[in-house]
C-alpha cells in the first residue's frame, strides 16, 4: 500500500522529469501516474467576404427573420395551432434518443397512449448510460417530436402531452 507523502513524491518526480507516464505495483497497489498531453491550439481563420448595398438604395429584401416565415403545417396541409393545453416533455440533457428499450422491442409510448407522471416515455443516451425519461405528467401522448435514434439538445420538446 502506498502512503500520501510516497504518492506526493513520485508526482513531484515526474513532474519535474521528462516522464510522460509512471506506472507502480506494490504489496498488490497499483498506481498510475500520467502527465497531461499539452496540446497547442491550431487556430485557422477562412476569408470573410462583405457584401454591401449601394449607398441611396435601400435593401428592402427579407427584413423578418426566418424562423417567423415559418408556419407549421400538418399533414392535410392546414396550418398548426399551438395548443398552449398541451405539456412539452423536453430532454433534460444532449444525447441520443430511443422510444424503446432495445431495437427489437416495443416502444415506451406512441401517439395516443396514456401516462402518468411516473410513465417511462423514452430513453435518452449519453455517454453510453441510459437515461430513462419519465412523463412528469399524468395525460395522453398527443405528438412524438423527434426521430428515433436522433441526437437531441437540453430542453429540446421531445413529446407534446394533453394533462388530464
Amino acid at each position: 500500500m502506498f502512503k500520501l507523502s510516497e504518492i506526493k513524491e513520485l508526482i513531484k518526480l515526474v513532474d519535474q522529469s521528462s516522464l510522460q507516464e509512471l506506472e507502480i505495483e506494490n504489496e498488490g497497489a497499483r498506481l498510475s501516474i500520467r502527465k497531461p498531453n499539452k496540446v497547442e491550439p491550431l487556430y485557422v481563420s477562412a476569408p470573410v467576404q462583405h457584401t454591401y448595398a449601394p449607398i441611396g438604395q435601400p435593401n428592402y429584401t427579407n427584413t423578418a427573420p426566418a424562423a417567423a416565415l415559418e408556419v407549421p403545417v400538418t399533414a392535410n396541409g392546414q396550418a398548426k395551432q399551438e395548443d398552449s393545453s398541451l405539456h412539452k416533455i423536453v430532454s433534460p440533457m444532449v444525447g441520443t434518443f430511443y422510444q424503446s428499450a432495445s431495437p427489437g422491442s416495443a416502444p415506451f409510448v406512441s401517439v395516443g397512449s396514456k401516462v402518468t407522471d411516473k410513465s417511462v416515455v423514452c430513453i435518452v443516451e449519453a455517454m453510453k448510460l441510459m437515461n430513462e425519461i419519465e412523463a412528469e405528467v399524468k395525460g395522453e401522448i398527443v405528438e412524438i417530436l423527434v426521430e428515433n435514434g436522433q441526437l437531441v439538445e437540453y430542453g429540446q420538446p421531445l413529446f407534446l402531452v394533453r394533462p388530464e
